[in-house]
């Protein structure tokens, strides 16, 4: 037995959506005009600079991987540019200007807040979904809400956990029909799989779902503001949130927190603008629609071997291209508050992170070309592609330069001095060089530079940064910090891309979210290699000439400090110190949001509640009531599996009746856990054990 509601009849059809409006045409190219002219110009620059000593093969590549690398930089300090401007002189072409929507009601409306998890804390899970049902409810719009824990779970201790938590949550709230949790048994298709069983089983229910991620928190009015925007634009399929990263406690989270919420608004401005309609996905935190989804959105295996074949792994992208597929429009509501999430909490767990997106991004190769996708969708899986080719391009570009160098010192041939094509610059071949650097470095921190430009005509928001002394100095500590963090992640990437080439498929891991903190040695064995080609490549360097030296610095420096960068970073000691220095302070630090404070407390009062592997099994065993909850969530499923009285059964009871953790082994564990019929029995012979004298 599954705690879910009822079937209900279906609700009244979407309305057929209307080809989508082609105004966002000239805006895109506009837009990626303007980084085609930046790259232009500073790939002339360039050449110019490679001509003046003589071209060969080695100056071509060199020149064709600085374009392509100027240019996805470009497109990055466009969005800054545009979002600035448009945060100056208003912008009307957002989905929440368009037409007025906060006075909509919600009557006739049914939505359900679904979180997919697998493998998750138990606790944090149900503190999140109680923080957003009581914030809805403080709208007085609760009616028109359901929520859902979809379990992927595969550890017993987990879904226990989760029966615990979801009942003792709901009882509390009095939620009963209004919170539903429910556990697969078949684990297909993940997250996407997850999504697709509930649809097919209770969608038409509902006219809307939201997705949300296990670390995911939305304030009620945010929520209601969705279902508004949706009813006020019937052609709209999806509606995507800015989620911004919260309760950072490391120094690494909390640096990516401060980028978030100080970069966010301005970018996210810039990104709206070409996008319009044709918006993205990023898989939390948005609204869906549910009948075209249901309808259009239904995922086919890829052809081939994995890990480009098979199942779709980043099914976000692909889900938001099939709708625009369909004419249904997507939209960013970027400057929709109240829309926030967790990120990981050192290098490591951000690495681990990056490996299962890395492998879903470049299957997207498989459908880039798909027959009837819109233009956007292809740039947004295009984006999605080259986020991650783009470390292996610059690592490239940094061996070939190195090479060009080294030959020019190996073969002691003299440049031959060829004018520049440029001559109306008149400079000389050093400041030539320096002209090439200046315009990479305008065109990486001009973002930055206009973010903290932004502060200047927004009072509240400054305030709420600590003012804009704070806030430089914070943009300051982040930029040192991504510096040193970003030939790491290069090697990083580097390595998913040529491990997913080769066809070695990722591992799908529970996303690591606590702080405990990266142990020396744990650094130590991921980032070895980074020290040793940090010290070789430092060497190198050096002994091509000091000038050459200090230009490879900062990735040398980051790549030889990458084990206590990696340590240190992950500490919440240093974060706190960043903290009380008042540096990256966020919104939601200096005026929090009293959902988030409730949440918080609420969290601290079950940290020490958490159960080591196997602890909430026992219980289950021990425990009448948590036995009796089990039992009645699990089902009759007793026909399935071995008999109580085989005798991989019987073994199986005795080393759990024994408590002997070392001697369990987890394909028991989820034999017993998963028969009613066994966790009773279970539980009957413990207490009847307790009970007999003894001998």
């Amino acid at each position: 037995m599954h705690a879910i509601p009822s079937e209900m009849p279906a609700p009244p059809a979407a309305p057929l959506a209307l080809a989508p409006s082609r105004r966002n045409t000239a805006r895109t190219f506009a837009f990626f005009s303007c980084a085609v002219l930046i790259t232009g110009v500073g790939g002339m620059l360039f050449a110019d600079l490679l001509w003046r000593t003589g071209w060969s093969a080695g100056r071509t590549v060199l020149l064709i991987l600085y374009s392509i690398l100027l240019f996805l930089a470009s497109i990055g300090c466009m969005h800054g540019v545009y979002g600035f401007l448009l945060r100056r002189i208003g912008d009307r072409h957002r989905i929440t200007a368009m037409a007025p929507y906060r006075e909509r009601g919600l009557a006739g409306t049914n939505t359900a807040l679904i979180f997919g998890i697998c493998n998750e804390d138990a606790r944090r899970v149900c503190e999140n979904l109680r923080s957003i049902y009581e914030s809805v409810h403080d709208t007085g719009q609760g009616e028109h809400f359901e929520f859902f824990i979809l379990s992927d779970s595969t550890r017993p201790s987990c879904w226990i956990e989760e029966e615990r938590a979801w009942f003792e949550m709901t009882r509390e709230l009095g939620a009963f029909g209004k919170i539903f949790y429910r556990r697969r048994t078949d684990h297909a298709g993940r997250k996407s799989g997850n999504i697709r069983d509930f649809l097919r089983t209770w969608g038409r229910r509902y006219r809307y779902f939201i997705v949300l991620d296990a670390d995911s928190v939305m304030s009620g009015p945010t929520v209601c503001d969705l279902v508004r925007l949706m009813e006020v634009h019937p052609t709209a399929g999806l509606i995507q949130t800015a989620p911004y990263l919260v309760n950072g406690h490391s120094a690494f989270a909390r640096f990516q927190q401060f980028a978030s919420q100080f970069y966010g608004p301005v970018f996210n401005a810039g990104l709206n603008y070409w996008s319009q309609d044709g918006g993205n996905y990023w898989g939390h935190n948005a609204i869906i629609r549910t009948e075209p989804f249901m309808q259009f959105c239904d995922l086919p295996e890829l052809p081939g071997r994995k890990p480009f074949g098979g199942q779709i792994l980043s099914h976000d992208f692909v889900e938001a291209a099939l709708l625009r597929k369909a004419n249904w429009e997507v939209w960013f509501a970027y400057d929709l508050n109240g829309s926030y999430e967790e990120g990981p909490p050192g290098v490591i767990e951000n690495a681990q992170r990056d490996r299962r997106w890395c492998q879903g991004n470049l299957q997207h190769f498989m459908l880039l070309f798909t027959r009837g996708f819109d233009g956007l969708s292809r740039v947004h899986l295009s984006q999605g592609i080259l986020g991650y080719v783009a470390s292996p391009l610059w690592l490239l570009f940094m061996i070939v330069s190195s090479y060009l160098l080294w030959f020019h010192e190996e073969t002691g041939l003299s440049d031959i001095a060829v004018a520049p094509f440029t001559p109306y610059l008149r400079l000389t071949a050093a400041h030539h060089a320096l002209l090439v650097f200046c315009l990479g470095m305008v065109v990486l921190f001009l973002p930055k530079v206009l973010s903290i430009l932004d502060l200047f005509w927004d009072a509240e928001r400054r305030r709420r940064f600590g003012g804009v002394g704070r806030a430089a100095a914070g943009v300051l500590a982040e930029t040192i910090f991504s510096t040193l963090h970003a030939p790491v992640q290069m090697l990083f990437h580097t390595k998913f891309v040529l491990t997913t080439l080769l066809g070695v498929e990722v591992h799908w891991v529970t996303q690591q979210r606590s702080a405990n903190g990266t142990t020396w040695r744990g650094a130590w064995q991921q980032h070895w290699l980074h020290t040793l080609i940090g010290i070789a490549w430092a060497a190198f360097a050096g002994w091509l000439g000091t000038d050459i030296f200090w230009w490879f610095t900062p990735v040398c420096t980051g790549l030889v400090l990458s084990t206590p960068l990696s340590v240190l970073t992950s500490r919440t000691s240093l974060g706190d110190c960043l903290r009380s220095a008042g540096l990256l302070l966020t919104c939601e630090e200096t005026s929090p949001p009293p959902q988030l404070t409730r949440l918080n407390e609420r969290m601290e009062a079950h940290a020490a509640a958490s159960n080591s592997r196997g602890a909430a099994l026992l219980e289950a065993v021990r425990d009448p009531y948590l036995n009796a909850l089990h039992v009645a969530m699990v089902g009759d499923r007793s026909s399935t599996g071995p008999a109580a009285d085989s005798p991989r059964v019987r073994t199986a009871m005795e080393r759990v009746l024994s408590a002997d953790l070392a001697e369990r082994s987890p394909d028991d564990e989820e034999l017993l856990a998963s028969r009613a019929d066994l966790m009773a029995k279970l539980h009957r012979e413990y207490w009847l054990a307790q009970s007999t004298p003894a001998q």
